[in-house]
């Protein structure tokens, strides 16, 4: 039997259907990510918005059809929900409401756990040599951070600082004003104090970039250097630190309407990628990385790798 994982982020519901394949690998059957934006709307409040749950409901009853075809009986299906639903104070409402119109039991994973299960996803597609790497998978609800190599984790934390809360609380214009930079940067040295720690003690060289704002811009990079779109199952690339501050520049200057303009844009992150492109620079500027890996695989393969073992 297939095995079915949906990912219920605070932006974007992805499910994945799979199936192992010898040698503890695995083939993917289906791969789909759809707008639910549950953060939209009361996540600063601590709630998950009436319209939200609606949405939320919408894509979650379309990906049971989609189970039920690949005969996944929903039982076995494994919704994994984070940040928006974890401090959500209708979480339990939320997750009744799934079961009851879905037959999905939803857990729900707290910011550690969520952090190991993006490094167990990540190392599947993307090579982790002998050298620290920072891990970086920026949600709307929360950023996880995972300082490792090939071989062990050396620190890991999630911080509910995601694209939607910080645009909320700083953009607040269109586009965001260069006062609002200076106090989003003053907001991050406050509350990345303990990764700048261990950054500081593990020193990485490499960045890797994980979930939408990553996939972005690296798919704005494939266009720009190859005037095409990537491969729909590329699984990690790397983007250019040139082309991430060319990049940078371009959607920091430009409201909606024009940045939706720009090759390799995508709807969905139109609105988010300005406060990612905000977190990725002071991640590289801080800490001195030079270099950028991006990962397709994150949190729903981690899931897999576990149901696989």
């Amino acid at each position: 039997m297939p095995h079915a994982i949906i990912d219920l982020g605070t932006n974007t519901f992805q499910l994945l259907i799979a199936e192992a394949t010898e040698g503890g690998g695995f083939r993917t059957l289906h791969d789909e990510s759809r707008a639910a934006k549950i953060g939209k709307g009361g996540i600063s409040d601590g709630l998950i918005a009436e319209e939200a749950i609606q949405r939320a409901l919408d894509v979650l009853t379309h990906y049971r059809t989609l189970t039920d075809a690949h005969g996944v009986p929903p039982e076995a299906v494994r919704p994994t929900a984070t940040s928006a639903v974890r401090n959500a104070r209708n979480r339990d409402e939320f997750v009744r409401r799934v079961r009851e119109a879905t037959g999905f039991r939803v857990e729900v994973i707290d910011g550690d756990r969520e952090a190991g299960l993006i490094h167990r996803g990540v190392s599947l597609g993307t090579p982790l040599g002998d050298g620290i790497s920072l891990i970086m998978d920026i949600g709307g609800g929360s950023v996880e951070f995972i300082l490792c190599d090939r071989r062990r984790i050396f620190y890991k934390q999630s911080f509910e600082i995601g694209g939607q809360r910080l645009t909320d609380r700083f953009v607040t214009a269109d586009p965001m004003p260069p006062a609002q930079m200076g106090r989003l940067t003053d907001f991050l040295d406050e509350q990345l104090l303990p990764l700048t720690n261990a950054v500081h003690q593990y020193a990485p060289t490499t960045l890797i970039g994980s979930a939408g704002s990553f996939e972005t811009l690296y798919e704005m990079h494939h266009v720009r250097e190859n005037g095409q779109p990537a491969p729909t199952d590329w699984v990690t690339g790397t983007l250019p630190v040139a082309d991430f501050y060319h990049f940078r520049a371009e959607i920091l200057t430009r409201p909606r309407a024009e940045r939706l303009q720009l090759p390799g844009m995508v709807e969905l992150r139109v609105d988010l990628i300005v406060a990612g492109v905000c977190l990725i620079d002071f991640v590289l500027r801080r800490y001195g990385i030079g270099s950028i890996r991006v990962s397709t695989y994150a949190l729903k393969e981690g899931v897999l790798a576990e149901m696989l073992e």
